[in-house]
């Protein structure tokens, strides 16, 4: 399942297969350079599946819900890590309303809950709000490599 993402460039809307996000790949009208997923991907349950059995980087999982303070709290930060680690990281956020059933497979009793997974495993869960730089702590450690 591709995620559509538009060219910087000429506007042009491609399909990027869920084994290349951090990966930067050539748009396939002006054939400019895309780079890396920079910004947080809303995730179904169907596309969170594709991106964790596909990543080649750690994956940092936001479960938020509309109404909850403390995830529109964290809106900021998901972001900014995801920015920060473009190319080193993919980053989801999961509407845990919406998605139900992804966030009692993970056992989410609170939120804003977050999930870092590498080679498809967990390796760390909090709830809570945390600041950009912890969780880039998580994706650092899951690496097992430093992402400065």
């Amino acid at each position: 399942m591709p995620v559509i993402r538009v060219c910087p460039h000429c506007g042009q809307k491609n399909r990027i297969p869920t084994t290349h996000l951090a990966d930067t790949g050539r748009c396939g009208a002006c054939k400019h350079a895309l780079p890396p997923v920079n910004e947080p991907i809303a995730a179904d349950a169907a596309l969170f599946d594709d991106i964790l059995q596909n990543a080649r980087v750690p994956v940092l999982v936001d479960f938020w819900a509309d109404w909850c303070g403390p995830c529109r709290m964290a809106a900021p930060e998901v972001a900014k890590t995801a920015a920060n680690l473009s190319g080193q990281a993919i980053v989801l956020k999961v509407d845990s309303d919406k998605q139900p059933q992804l966030a009692a497979r993970y056992n989410v009793r609170g939120i804003p809950n977050f999930l870092v997974l590498n080679n498809g495993k967990l390796v760390h869960q909090q709830a809570g709000l945390v600041g950009h730089d912890q969780m880039e702590a998580w994706l650092r450690s899951a690496a097992s490599v430093s992402i400065a």
